[in-house]
């Protein structure tokens, strides 16, 4: 009786805090308090990011084109106008004649063209909307604000305007936005779906499903939709350039951060990678960190390269075609040397399995 006592009292007694730790840990409450954790700094990050990048746009740098500085007074004037309502953010380069300014304007080295008007006494403010809806809406408008302001008469135009199906060219980032977005969910069904694929296999699918999804997009908002003309063949291959780079940036830190590697993933493509791509607020007034940053990821390549593809064909840049493929070479290099890290894979022959099991 004396030792059954002593079994009920040892059982009876309260835990002590290294032996509720160790249930604590080994139960699925840690992990999910984690996630409770990451969700709401997300959500905070998420709504952060884009108000801190596009609540409030702020020119920083605005290139444009100066047709033979105007000699009259007025001219000056307005020059010296425009630089103080812009906060001494238009950088001004002086071009020798309108042709190799428009040239500068259509390879996006200048948002805008500033010359004397035909008749002699006024300025012409040439203005780009595909080059950036913001840009070209603040340059207009501090144009006529700073021509009644010195007397000048101001005459601005749009000489690269958008799409009439897409007036604010938001379009072109929301596709974008898609591509990415469902590039890494993509690999993330995969991982959880197909987790038997081995590496090949999943790399292969990764491009399957880009390529098609990459048409979807394009087919949806074109044909579809008609909002934005695009020169099919090459907006579907840029998208779906843009998912299998996506996914394969998800199977990426899957490899190296296992079940974390959405946190690596969601911080790249969506916290910093959108809100700096330009495609909703033009590089030029975006905060310059994010301006330059936004260049070198793939949401922000993407919209570069649908960008000149649709409003700038003859003038297309390599460099965001780059971006994406050095994005996409290196996940898929760091996925296969380690890959036999990658949580997804299955047994090759009977006597590997016989082992696992």
């Amino acid at each position: 009786m004396s030792g059954s006592s002593e079994r009920h009292g040892a059982h009876g007694r309260p835990p002590t805090l290294r032996e509720r730790w160790e249930a604590y840990k080994n139960s699925p409450f840690l992990p999910a308090t984690v996630l409770v954790l990451i969700v709401a700094a997300a959500a905070g990050l998420f709504a952060g990011s884009y108000t801190y990048a596009m609540a409030n746009p702020t020119p920083h740098r605005i290139p444009a084109a100066l047709v033979t500085q105007p000699e009259a007074e007025r001219g000056e004037a307005f020059v010296t106008g425009m630089e103080k309502a812009l906060d001494a953010s238009l950088e001004l380069r002086d071009y020798p004649d309108l042709a190799d300014a428009r040239r500068a304007l259509d390879e996006q080295k200048v948002f805008a063209i500033v010359r004397a008007s035909g008749d002699g006494g006024g300025i012409a403010l040439d203005v780009a909307g595909a080059s950036g809806a913001s840009v070209a809406e603040l340059l207009g408008k501090a144009g006529i604000e700073v021509g009644d302001a010195t007397g000048v008469e101001v005459t601005v135009r749009d000489v690269k305007p958008l799409q009439e199906g897409d007036p604010r060219g938001l379009a072109l980032f929301y596709i974008s936005l898609a591509a990415v977005i469902m590039g890494f969910l993509g690999a993330i069904q995969l991982s959880v779906h197909a987790h038997g694929l081995n590496p090949a296999e999943r790399i292969a699918f990764t491009a399957a499903y880009a390529l098609l999804g990459g048409f979807a997009i394009a087919a949806a908002v074109d044909w579809w939709l008609g909002a934005v003309d695009l020169p099919f063949a090459q907006s579907w291959l840029i998208l779906a350039f843009t998912m299998f780079t996506s996914g394969m940036v998800f199977t990426m830190f899957n490899t190296l951060m296992g079940r974390w590697a959405m946190i690596p993933t969601w911080g790249v493509m969506v916290l910093l990678g959108n809100p700096s791509s330009g495609g909703a607020v033009s590089w030029p007034l975006l905060p310059s960190a994010l301006g330059h940053i936004g260049r070198w990821l793939p949401p922000g390549a993407s919209v570069n390269a649908q960008h000149t593809a649709v409003y700038y064909q003859g003038h297309q840049f390599v460099f965001p075609y780059l971006v994406l493929a050095a994005w996409a070479l290196v996940s898929c290099t760091v996925f296969w040397v380690w890959r036999h890290r990658h949580p997804g894979g299955r047994a090759r022959t009977p006597e590997h399995a016989a082992t696992a099991s």
